[in-house]
């Protein structure tokens, strides 16, 4: 049976919007090249919720969840329609694997959403809905959380876990003339690694083992839509790196299609 690729997908800074860079270029020629999909279904990392929840508007809004950024972020909108039927069958999926599920008929579409793949699909023509990603998750449960989506890709649904691939805003730097952090371009390295090889032991494990793991992530909930896609993909599915560089000195931008 034919299916979807799944895709992980560094999201950056809310100003990734506007400042594509390369990763925002190699994300525009991904998305002419895949084939169409039905629907993109997007986990986030600023949608957490106790349950798990999916979006069933059939027109999402645009959600600025974010302060501080430029004015004209706060008046970009993504006008891409919902798909209520599939967002349906990504609970049931999810309940037959024994997560609880509801709809949600008010929740929009959060900047880990709507700022990709504003150079994914750039002429929102394509249905999004947003499925949640439950609060306690770790890198294990991720996956199988990813595992229990799988089915989705082979009913021509783009699955994304939106996230970062180093993810510490405490070293993050205004000034785009700052270098790259080495412990960055090292951790990065070494889950583009994993990736190519398929080796999705590693990437469950990555929190622990990979190098300055918990200075790239002093929290896991960046990491988790790597696990989650990963999952999706298939036990030991293979990645393409697709290098978006690094930027603000530590946020790596790279993204990976599995499968």
């Amino acid at each position: 049976m034919s299916r979807l690729p799944t895709l992980f997908v560094s999201h950056g800074a809310p100003s990734f919007a506007l400042e594509p860079g390369a990763a925002g270029a190699q994300l525009a020629a991904l998305g002419e090249s895949l084939p169409r999909p039905k629907a993109v279904l997007v986990v986030s990392p600023h949608w957490m919720t106790r349950e798990v929840r999916a979006t069933s508007a059939a027109q999402p809004q645009t959600v600025h969840d974010f302060a501080g950024f430029a004015a004209e972020l706060y008046t970009l909108a993504y006008p891409a329609p919902g798909h209520p039927a599939l967002a349906m069958r990504a609970l049931d999926a999810l309940r037959q694997a024994g997560w609880v599920g509801h709809a949600d008929p008010e929740h929009g579409l959060d900047h880990g959403a709507w700022v990709p793949l504003r150079h994914l699909y750039p002429r929102a023509d394509v249905p999004v809905f947003q499925v949640s990603m439950p609060a306690r998750l770790d890198t294990a449960s991720a996956y199988r959380f990813g595992q229990a989506l799988a089915p989705l890709a082979e009913q021509d649904v783009l699955i994304v876990g939106s996230g970062s691939l180093t993810h510490n805003l405490y070293e993050f730097q205004i000034d785009h003339g700052h270098h790259a952090a080495d412990y960055a371009i090292e951790f990065a390295h070494w889950i583009r690694d994993a990736v190519a090889r398929g080796d999705h032991a590693r990437l469950v494990q990555a929190l622990e083992i990979a190098p300055h793991a918990r200075r790239a992530h002093p929290t896991a909930e960046h990491f988790l839509p790597l696990a989650i896609a990963a999952g999706a993909a298939g036990r030991d599915a293979p990645g393409t790196v697709v290098d978006g560089g690094i930027v603000h000195g530590v946020l790596a931008m790279d993204s990976f299609l599995f499968g």
